[in-house]
């Protein structure tokens, strides 16, 4: 078994319905047999936690806010992530944000700079699965959905994991959480890391 050397920052991204949220319960309580500090924090959460004292209240508005609010929320989010100090920091979020502009960076520079990760994980699922998972989710308020644009969505987070690895020299690991497979996917995860 290896042992962590330093605190680490992880940001793990997924279009809805890859199984992301699943997948995290699985990993932390993981970290923690291994006497691990573990923290995980949903960058959405925080950022609609701000952005109620500002009068939203509803979560799914933050995407049709205005750039210049998002990134100002962003840049608050990211300085609460920033000081935490368990031995594992799980930032729980998604590569982009569909607005009305287009597709919006979920880590831009500026919050990459703030948080400082360690590792980047991108988790997917068969564009079908995806598909299955949402229609079945009745808890959030999504926009409408065609296999079409799952695809579109998974090559957009792609794209921009891959550039986020690039502008902090982190590296990605792109893991598949297959419908039956999340301790296999959990696992991939955990050993990319350095557990």
């Amino acid at each position: 078994m290896r042992y962590l050397a330093e605190n680490k920052k992880i940001i793990m991204v997924g279009i809805p319905g890859v199984g992301k949220t699943t997948l995290l319960s699985n990993i932390e309580e993981v970290i923690k047999n291994h006497q691990k500090t573990v923290s995980v924090i949903s960058f959405g959460t925080l950022m609609f936690d701000v952005a109620k004292e500002n009068g939203l209240s509803d979560r799914d508005g933050l995407r049709k806010l205005p750039v210049s609010e998002q990134q100002n929320l962003q840049k608050i989010a990211a300085e609460k992530i920033a000081s935490k100090n368990s031995d594992v920091v799980i930032i729980d979020t998604h590569a982009f944000i569909s607005s009305p502009e287009g597709y919006y960076p979920g880590l831009p520079e500026h919050v990459l700079k703030i948080i400082s990760p360690t590792n980047f994980v991108s988790v997917s699922a068969k564009p079908e699965e995806i598909y299955n998972r949402r229609m079945k989710d009745d808890t959030r308020n999504r926009d409408k959905i065609t296999l079409a644009n799952i695809k579109k969505e998974l090559d957009v987070q792609s794209g921009m994991i891959s550039a986020c690895a690039v502008l902090t020299g982190a590296p990605v690991k792109h893991v598949m959480n297959g419908e039956g497979k999340i301790d296999e996917a959990a696992d991939k995860i955990i050993k990319a890391i350095g557990l």
